[in-house]
């Protein structure tokens, strides 16, 4: 957005279950005049957001298109099947696929999930959305597998979850089409991979340098700081100046000091 005439500004989407607070209170202190304006999208369609170029980057859920997009995975899941808190499989602390074979799993048109074959018993009709089969896990109908940030988003006092150790899993990233590579998404590069404000990767730590005061600046690169460990002002004495002219019989007459008196050696007896 450099050049435009409007404010800059950073437009960050995010699929549910991803919670971006943290960075987005590290964006709001590094730059407080560049607002962040945060819009939650579905899962499906986040790829359509950034392609339309209506966000400057994401936090999707992987696999993206690597031939248009560039992404930095962040975290891996644990998937959990949620359950209703009366259900037999509460009793173990986790479950395995084959645990689910005979009940009734539910697919939603939005799972996060690229199944090859569904577990469990198809239901009757694929809900539209997961809060759609959250609610009908609680009318005891069927189960729902997901990632453990979507029963928590979703999470309702009589529902539990259990993790499925041998299910697939879902992985974050931060993503962003590769032609687009803004310097605020450079910025908001930085603070996801953890970098501080002095960093030389980013464009803040430049922007701290260029603020720094002109005067400064101009003692910096002239050399008028402060000296250098054992550097001496002009005028003053110590050890190394003495030896410097104590063998030098013109440097002595110039420095107005007598010359030291050498004593006779003494004689054995």
């Amino acid at each position: 957005m450099t050049g435009s005439q409007e404010s800059p500004s950073f437009r960050l989407a995010y699929v549910p279950g991803v919670t971006p607070a943290k960075w987005v209170r590290i964006w709001n202190e590094r730059l407080p005049g560049i607002p962040l304006t945060l819009t939650q999208v579905p899962a499906p369609d986040a790829d359509g957001v950034l392609r339309a170029g209506d966000a400057d980057a994401a936090f999707v859920r992987l696999p993206v298109d690597r031939t248009y997009f560039s992404a930095i995975p962040l975290y891996t899941e644990t998937t959990v099947v949620v359950v209703p808190k009366d259900h037999l499989i509460t009793a173990a602390d986790e479950v395995t696929l084959a645990d689910l074979a005979d009940e009734v799993l539910f697919h939603p048109l939005d799972d996060v999930f690229d199944w090859a074959a569904p577990p469990g018993e198809p239901a009757f009709e694929r809900p539209a959305t997961t809060p759609d089969a959250v609610e009908l896990v609680a009318a005891n109908v069927g189960l729902l597998v997901v990632p453990q940030s979507l029963a928590r988003l979703y999470h309702r006092k009589d529902l539990t979850y259990r993790p499925v150790v041998d299910a697939p899993q879902s992985s974050v990233a931060l993503s962003w089409p590769e032609e687009a590579t803004t310097d605020l998404v450079e910025d908001f590069i930085g603070i996801v991979r953890g970098r501080t404000v002095n960093s030389s990767r980013g464009r803040t730590a430049a922007q701290a340098t260029a603020e720094k005061p002109p005067g400064k600046r101009a003692e910096q690169s002239s050399g008028g700081g402060r000296q250098k460990q054992g550097a001496r002002k002009p005028g003053t004495t110590g050890s190394g100046a003495a030896k410097s002219t104590g063998g030098n019989p013109r440097a002595r007459a110039k420095s107005g000091k007598p010359p030291a008196k050498r004593g006779r050696p003494r004689r054995r007896s």
